[in-house]
């Protein structure tokens, strides 16, 4: 199943847009007929999305920005408003997480640097986005949490907590904007194929097994599965979903 959208005349805004969740929403939102802004920190994967994109005909613009810098997150804003005319979807997705590490040997560098991308990220990326979508009076943000937002999990106290968070701001969010017309919602993944998951695979942090033995529908996701999810959010077939976190997870967090 591949559901469609269509959201011509419209314009995206995903951060984490170079790799894994991220580059597949991107890359539907393009498919869609949108226009898209990919938000990034790595320049050159920037450049080279951007690069790809275009040349497949679809209206993109690349802009290098830390989340974890208000100024920048502005600033992508600004530019993306300035080259598209607009901003009426975001989905914020860029967040980190470490090696599994007990509460009592985590870092405080580390907790502050899980905590500034994951969430203080999303909460300078929704000011911005929603200033702007309170100007044009509309619009529809999506962020990323976690199925780890929704339960416990040892040895990933920083992430867990970072995610958490997400809910919790975009169910304030929520609430404040409603009436404005625009609709914040989040997304909660399970086990998706990513570079991220790949990444703690190959470092022996995850078995591919147990994260397929963690999930009823018996298999990791496909990245556009997720996609699906985030378009769906954005979209007029969702017009009454207001300040949920949706667990796309094959149900893992309904055991």
């Amino acid at each position: 199943m591949n559901p469609t959208y269509s959201f011509d005349g419209r314009v995206a805004f995903v951060t984490g847009a170079t790799s894994g969740l991220g580059l597949a929403t991107a890359e539907k939102f393009a498919q869609s007929g949108a226009a898209v802004a990919l938000i990034d920190v790595n320049a050159q994967a920037v450049r080279e999305l951007e690069l790809k994109l275009q040349s497949a005909g679809y209206p993109v613009l690349g802009i290098v920005c830390d989340v974890t810098d208000e100024q920048q997150v502005q600033n992508a804003v600004e530019q993306t408003v300035t080259a598209f005319g607009s901003l009426d979807m975001a989905f914020n997705n860029a967040g980190v997480i470490g090696s599994p590490t007990e509460l009592i040997d985590e870092t405080a560098e580390w907790y502050d640097r899980t905590h500034n991308v994951s969430a203080r990220g999303v909460w300078a990326c929704m000011k911005h986005q929603l200033r702007q979508m309170r100007l044009q009076g509309g619009g529809a943000i999506v962020n990323c949490s976690s199925m780890s937002g929704l339960i416990g999990q040892r040895t990933r106290s920083s992430y867990n907590s970072a995610k958490h968070a997400i809910i919790g701001l975009t169910k304030s969010a929520a609430l404040e904007n409603a009436h404005l017309g625009i609709r914040v919602n989040a997304v909660c993944p399970g086990s998706f194929e990513t570079p991220m998951l790949a990444s703690m695979i190959e470092r022996g942090e995850l078995a591919r097994e147990d994260a397929i033995a963690g999930a009823p529908i018996g298999r990791i996701g496909d990245a556009h599965e997720l996609a699906a999810a985030v378009l769906w959010l954005c979209s007029e077939g969702s017009s009454m979903v207001v300040g949920v976190a949706l667990p796309v997870d094959g149900g893992s967090v309904a055991q």
